[in-house]
């Protein structure tokens, strides 16, 4: 049985519909544009979502964009993968998501733009310093192959 978090969320708008966890079909959740956004290519703007949210202490928001979010509105996330920490979650603290357009393109309110998951934070890390790792070598960055 999976464990449940309740997140306190403000919705800084009424045009959104409310965030909603689907089980079974994927933990991530969507995201959608709190406003009306009209870019031409090349032009870059934070997109509100419209919400913001208390994390519970010891996990961080992963923010992506959703796999349809190119050929939809040929935008692309400017930070690639946005982290939004514990500490972001007072009653100002809006969620947006960096985005340039590489097309002219029209984003309308409640549009699904990106989605996030909750992660815990990494854990604390000491590095061994060795001069032979005991793994298999692969060959180095990009051996895997072509096809």
């Amino acid at each position: 049985m999976k464990h449940t978090e309740k997140i306190q969320i403000k919705y800084f708008s009424d045009k959104i519909e409310h965030l909603r966890y689907i089980d079974g079909k994927s933990d991530w959740i969507d995201l959608r544009a709190a406003e009306d956004v009209v870019l031409k290519a090349g032009e870059f703007k934070l997109i509100p979502l419209g919400i913001a949210m208390k994390l519970p202490e010891g996990y961080e928001a992963h923010v992506v964009p959703r796999s349809s979010t190119f050929k939809n509105f040929g935008v692309i996330q400017t930070n690639h993968y946005g982290v939004i920490d514990e500490s972001y979650c007072g009653d100002n603290d809006q969620w947006f998501v960096p985005v340039l357009a590489m097309r002219d393109t029209e984003i309308h309110v409640n549009d699904r733009i990106c989605q996030f998951r909750i992660m815990e934070h990494q854990p604390v890390i000491e590095f061994e310093e060795t001069e032979k790792l005991e793994g298999t070598d692969r060959g180095g960055f990009g051996s895997t192959g072509k096809a």
